[in-house]
């Protein structure tokens, strides 16, 4: 909850505006975060999973199914993505044409002539202006529209997959009984989670949620890890990691989910900003990001040597 709040907060701190250069390297730390949290502990994870000597041989070992699993959710996100941006904008532009079409009064005659001495005036003074010509104000406003969009779609898509995958680690960690597991476990989650929240919660501030809005996409991210351990330990004695079940449930899930956080961490969020204008327009800016990426992931890849 620190992690996620902590950004929708920072409009408070000049130096954390979203505008600013701090915001922007911040959250790129946070995307190297949630980049080798995909790929040091969730791929990982899955390729454990789904080849365990545990499992029959046949289908398992005969088929990389971590990797197809991984690669079909990378492509159905990039569905999903360019799919709910489409029934966005179609929305929006419903509701301008049904606006226009109530001023106009549905009206689609030529403009009415009204003579006046012996000159003649247009009643609608629009059609004065040249042929082609564009109002630079409405362009940016239509702009600004459309990015909005896209962020909100981010913050969607983003938080499912963080859903998704709290949910399947905090049931691991619930479940297990092994100190040894558990300490390093913990700080490893501790160490992502507040990372990965404020690379969310940056995203929920680009959006500009209300704060109903705001509220809902905070409880559900800050509740699903402590859900998902609560169920772990209510299924300890009936749950075990290494029975058949148990291991393709939570390889597929986490194959799928590791699919989502990469496109979503390479795509929507490090993409997205280092091809965008504000580090296009500095390079010292663009090379400090990168470096934060580089400690993001690197951190996680740390991580992953314990848990």
């Amino acid at each position: 909850m620190a992690g996620v709040c902590l950004p929708l907060f920072s409009r408070s701190v000049p130096a954390l505006r979203p505008d600013g250069n701090l915001f922007v390297v911040v959250k790129a730390f946070a995307s190297g975060v949630i980049l080798g949290t995909g790929y040091m502990h969730v791929l990982p994870d899955s390729f454990n999973d789904l080849t365990s000597p545990c499992l029959p041989r046949t289908p398992w070992a005969k088929f990389p199914f971590t990797a197809f699993v991984a690669m079909l959710a990378a492509v159905f996100t990039l569905m999903m993505d360019s799919l709910m941006l489409t029934f966005h904008s179609r929305g929006k532009d419903n509701k301008a044409s049904a606006t226009v079409a109530h001023h106009n009064g549905h009206d689609n005659s030529p403009p009415q002539e009204h003579c006046h001495g012996h000159g003649v005036h247009l009643l609608d003074m629009s059609v004065a202006r040249p042929e082609g010509a564009v109002d630079k104000a409405d362009e940016d406003v239509e702009a600004g529209k459309k990015q909005l969009q896209r962020n909100r779609v981010i913050v969607q898509v983003l938080e499912m997959g963080i859903v998704v995958h709290s949910v399947v680690i905090g049931v691991g960690m619930g479940a297990s009984q092994n100190v040894c597991t558990i300490r390093p476990l913990v700080a490893a989650l501790c160490f992502h989670q507040v990372f990965e929240g404020m690379g969310l919660g940056g995203c929920i501030l680009q959006a500009e949620y209300g704060a109903r809005m705001k509220s809902v996409l905070v409880f559900f991210f800050s509740t699903t890890t402590p859900f998902g351990v609560a169920l772990g330990l209510a299924l300890t004695e009936v749950y075990s990691d290494s029975s058949p079940t148990a291991l393709v449930v939570v390889g597929l899930l986490n194959a799928a989910s590791a699919g989502l956080l990469h496109y979503m961490a390479l795509v929507d969020l490090l993409a997205a900003d280092f091809m965008g204008p504000k580090l296009q327009g500095s390079v010292r800016l663009q090379l400090v990001s990168f470096l934060a990426v580089l400690l993001g992931a690197g951190g996680m890849s740390v991580m992953a040597k314990w848990a």
